[in-house]
């Protein structure tokens, strides 16, 4: 019997007595797909709000602008925000955006690909929404971080600020900038980023 998250007040973070499997964790999200649905490594269930308006116009023109860098550039896959990875500490989280190199990914068999992928992504973007705490989204970079990405940004709207985030080197804040260019592992990557401090 699908479960739905109808009448519940979100976001919530529920503790299911058996810990959900990956199969069972695809089938909620399917059957809640206006929801963002993650599972922390104690075995949490975290369930979000979508987008509003503006959070969406963010979200895709971000994601789409990493995407066509990444077919351009040839060196890896891009992905938007309704992938989840599966990371080594348990948990299951979905970024904004993200960058798997192509060697890692052609690595996966045809069943991972398919599923959530095991692995962190080299490279990452989250976007803060209105709904979103900022000390929260600053745990969970630190978490993308201690799973292996090697280069994860913060774009806070709310602030107009993007927080670099890179394993062993100090955070670094950027207010209201135009433009932001990545490093390794994916120098090249440029975001006009402007757009995002309209309101």
């Amino acid at each position: 019997m699908p479960f739905t998250l109808h009448g519940l007040t979100l976001p919530v973070t529920l503790r299911p007595a058996i810990a959900l499997s990956d199969e069972a964790l695809i089938r909620l999200s399917e059957e809640n797909k206006t929801c963002k649905i993650e599972r922390t490594k104690e075995g949490e269930i975290t369930i979000m709000t979508p987008g509003g308006g503006i959070g969406g116009g963010h979200e895709v023109f971000v994601a789409s602008t990493l995407f066509l860098w990444s077919e351009t550039d040839g060196r890896g896959v891009a992905f938007g925000s309704n992938t989840g990875f599966n990371l080594d500490d348990g948990s299951c989280l979905s970024p904004d955006a993200a960058w798997l190199s192509l060697a890692r990914w052609n690595a996966l068999t045809p069943k991972q690909k398919i599923g959530f992928p095991p692995l962190c992504p080299e490279f990452l973007i989250e976007i803060r929404s209105q709904s979103d705490p900022r000390r929260l989204l600053e745990t969970k970079m630190q978490l993308w971080l201690e799973n292996g990405a090697q280069l994860a940004w913060l774009i806070d709207p709310l602030e107009a600020t993007i927080t670099i985030y890179r394993p062993g080197e100090a955070i670094e804040t950027l207010a209201r900038p135009a433009t932001i260019t990545a490093s390794h592992p994916v120098a090249g990557f440029s975001l006009r980023t402007e757009r995002l401090w309209s309101v």
